[in-house]
């Protein structure tokens, strides 16, 4: 199996991953998950397509993840696992879709408007 390259994407966070066949080692920005990660619910979160298809010591993963929080980083690594998983067996593609990894979720910040504080936010009015 060659090297397989895909992309995830969440709020502004961008995982870019290189998926291949080896002993389930996944390492982001050349450090082990669980030290970039070191909290349960994201490894969990990164973990999910791969446990779903009871994958998770099969592929060796190198990862570039940039922008973002860890909670976006989490989850944009999760879309670029499950697109990977798809291209390795397209058969994994109505699995990963029914449990909701291969869907991108598109909501970012929406932007701050001028004359005002935030995105909505308004000053305070102020009658006299």
């Amino acid at each position: 199996m060659e090297i397989i390259n895909t992309i995830g994407r969440r709020k502004a966070a961008i995982a870019r991953i290189y998926f291949n066949e080896g002993k389930g080692q996944i390492t982001i920005n050349k450090k082990e998950l669980k030290e970039y990660f070191p909290l349960d619910q994201l490894q969990y979160i990164v973990l999910q397509p791969l446990n779903v298809l009871d994958a998770s010591a099969k592929y060796d993963i190198r990862v570039n993840l940039t922008g973002g929080g860890i909670k976006g980083q989490a989850e944009a690594l999760r879309l670029a696992i499950a697109r990977a998983l798809v291209k390795v067996d397209p058969e994994n593609k109505k699995i990963l879709r029914t449990n909701g990894f291969l869907t991108r979720d598109s909501r970012v910040v929406e932007r701050k408007k001028p004359g005002r504080p935030g995105a909505r936010k308004r000053f305070q009015f102020s009658k006299r």
